[in-house]
């Protein structure tokens, strides 16, 4: 790109250059057809159902939202509110379940439930209740069953008989959903489960009339009602889970499980290796218990406990039966997350991060000493065999594998059959025409990993630059990746003038459970302590780093961190800006808070170290406050809170409002375009920056 004006009215309208690409891959088991997503160029935002013939590599539309709606989309509250937890920016149909063939698929458009037939290529819509929600085919194909209203609903396949299996008793209550703490916090997005022989199902009840509620205003429109969210923040009601087999002729049977002291559903798993599993967790996160449950007695046997004096951490995809028997499980122990399955620890001295796929074998991603890099494992073996980031979908001897590299842009996507290329599912993501001048470091005592870009062209020893860090820091996210889109917006920064940072420090994944664990009771003090480490690390190296004139920014952790930054480390940070940024822990959710810092009931000295307000009065450098005034994730009342304490004190600072715009940052082309130049402008001038 030859303009910077371009380049990010581009990002926008490719959503970061991932539109076109091709996901969520459902793989027949006779290895003849996949199914996936994708939208039908890198600038639309529509997403539709493709299959792909695996024997000539032909693509032919089975879900096109086009042909299928005739008009706009149109969502329900509950399929936007999916849809925010998971991050999905996307149109069309963005979510797709299979039966155990991948013949039979449904999605929901609009609200309306739309199966299709892999084989005969027939895609119809299905007479029901709407809107529907998470509609999923049972394994043997036969029936769909979905959510509307809050009850659990089935329809067979040929769109006869659609009827409720399970409602709910009141307001505030639902079956087959998963809770918002599940959706944000556990990777959990689904609240039931099919049996492997298609006629019952687990299904989670869910009570949500405990939890306080909050209220999201929309001060644009002051005409316009609140919108009202039961919100866990930490040491309040939590939603109540239980769990129930229904079967397709009505019977219920309730599941026994301890609610109490074990009150949450971290996942299930229902497969022909065993009877159905839960992972049920404690309310600390210092336990969590496998359960067998007896479909028809509901009655649960303890498999295993996995006790930690920090937390258990949550792992993609287990527990799992291999279909022998053998429990498929992670623990953390010897400096390593390990897969166990059985008895046996397969993955060695790999941090695993999600296992994939369970059959005779085990695919799992894992890094090994690089935490930069992701790849995918069968058993010992490693599938991925470039440097990169990759990920996989398996069935039969048939794998697809995604993989992401510093060596090109966007995914490719490679079809192995018995472990050799079969053939590629084509990506339509629109090359962004930028470079990164990116180096990946490893710095400091901690080996701290760490990518510098300097501006493109940029000569080492010509001048100075100004220094912008830009992390995200936290728990669960990486910014330091062996990936050239990680690095597009930072190599944009990086050619507005600036030597850009990225550094992942104590409590990001991919460096094991102390790594990890570094962080429990005390974020503050080791992930600014890194940012400012890897910083002098770096600039003792390339003295092109101009340390007189540094400044952070970020999102969500990130924003936490940079306003941290410049109130806890003012003689090394001169100006931030921080965007939806935790303030005060005790507004935060239940899962996520109380697993780092404990109960604030128990721990309020924690809480108030890690918070900021009561730091207003130490600021006196440039800070830009920015928050999303419809953020149901972390609330604009954190932006507000800090901005009040730093009134109260005197402090000048900056408060941007975005009317209407969640925890996602702006989308629309113009908007996010500007919405990035406003920063750099503010940030040179905090610094003094021509």
């Amino acid at each position: 790109m030859t303009s910077e004006n371009s380049f990010l009215r581009l990002q926008a309208r490719t959503q970061r250059f991932t539109l076109g690409s091709p996901r969520e891959f459902r793989i027949a088991p006779d290895g003849g057809h996949l199914l996936f997503l994708r939208s039908g160029s890198g600038e639309d935002r529509t997403h539709l159902l493709w299959r792909q013939d695996l024997g000539t590599g032909q693509e032919t539309r089975l879900g096109d939202p086009a042909v299928l709606l005739g008009g706009a989309e149109e969502l329900s509250d509950q399929e936007r509110a999916r849809r925010e937890r998971s991050r999905e920016q996307g149109a069309g149909v963005v979510g797709v379940a299979t039966d155990s063939a991948a013949r039979v698929a449904a999605f929901a458009l609009s609200g309306r439930l739309f199966a299709a037939d892999a084989v005969t290529g027939d895609t119809r819509e299905l007479p029901v209740a709407t809107p529907v929600v998470d509609p999923r085919p049972n394994p043997t194909g036969t029936h769909v069953a979905y959510v509307a209203d809050n009850a659990l609903r089935v329809v067979a396949v040929d769109g006869t008989d659609d009827r409720a299996l399970a409602t709910p008793e009141g307001e505030d209550r639902a079956w087959g959903l998963a809770e918002f703490i599940a959706a944000e916090e556990m990777n959990r997005s689904r609240g039931y489960w099919w049996s492997p022989d298609g006629t019952r199902l687990l299904v989670a009840h869910t009570d949500r009339r405990e939890v306080q509620r909050w209220h999201i205003a929309d001060p644009a429109n002051p005409g316009s009602e609140p919108a009202v969210v039961a919100y866990p923040a930490a040491g309040t009601p939590n939603v109540y889970v239980s769990l129930a087999v229904i079967g397709l002729d009505g019977t219920r049977v309730d599941v026994d499980w301890d609610g109490v002291d074990l009150p949450y559903l971290v996942t299930a798993h229902w497969s022909t290796g065993g009877k159905p599993l839960i992972a049920v967790q404690s309310r600390d996160q210092r336990e969590v218990q496998v359960l067998a449950v007896d479909p028809d007695t509901g009655v649960t046997e303890l498999l295993h406990t996995e006790t930690d004096e920090h937390w258990v951490e949550i792992t993609p995809g287990v527990p799992a039966w291999t279909p022998s028997g053998e429990l498929v499980r992670v623990t953390a122990r010897d400096g390593a997350n390990r897969l166990v399955v059985g008895d046996t620890e397969v993955s060695g001295d790999l941090q695993v991060r999600a296992v994939l796929d369970v059959a005779d074998d085990v695919l799992y991603t894992a890094s090994a000493d690089d935490p930069t890099q992701v790849h995918v494992y069968a058993g010992d073996r490693r599938l991925s065999t470039v440097d990169g980031v990759h990920s996989a979908a398996r069935s039969g001897d048939v794998v697809v594998l995604t993989s992401w590299s510093l060596d090109w842009s966007g995914p490719r996507v490679q079809v192995l059959r018995g472990g050799q290329a079969a053939g590629e599912v084509a990506s339509h993501a629109v090359d962004p025409g930028v470079t990164p001048n990116v180096q990946l470091l490893t710095v400091g005592e901690r080996d701290l990993r760490v990518a510098l870009l300097y501006p493109t062209g940029h000569v080492p020893g010509s001048r100075t630059l100004p220094v912008l860090l830009d992390p995200y820091g936290g728990p669960h996210a990486q910014r330091v990746l062996s990936t050239r889109n990680a690095f597009l917006a930072p190599q944009w920064l990086a050619d507005q003038g600036f030597a850009v940072l990225v550094a992942d420090g104590r409590g990001t994944p991919g460096r094991g459970p102390e790594w990890e664990r570094a962080i429990a009771g005390d974020f503050a003090g080791p992930t600014l302590t890194d940012q400012v480490d890897a910083l002098h690390a770096v600039a003792a190296n390339h003295p092109d780093l101009d340390l007189t004139k540094v400044a952070i920014r970020g999102w969500s952790y990130g924003g936490y961190l940079s306003a941290l930054a410049v109130l806890r480390a003012p003689d090394v940070f001169h100006a931030a800006i921080a965007g939806a940024p935790v303030t005060d822990w005790r507004l935060y959710d239940t899962h996520y808070t109380e697993r780092y810092l404990g109960h604030p009931d128990e721990s309020p000295q924690t809480y108030t170290n890690n918070s900021l307000i009561d730091d207003a009065p130490k600021l006196d450098r440039p800070l830009l406050i920015i928050h999303g005034l419809a953020d149901d994730n972390v609330v604009v009342a954190h932006a507000i809170r800090l901005s009040s304490a730093l009134v109260a004190a005197g402090r000048p600072h900056a408060l941007l409002p975005l009317p209407g715009v969640t925890h996602m940052t702006p989308q629309e082309d113009d908007v996010a375009e500007n919405f990035l130049l406003l920063q750099v402008r503010w940030l040179k001038s905090a610094l003094g920056v021509a």
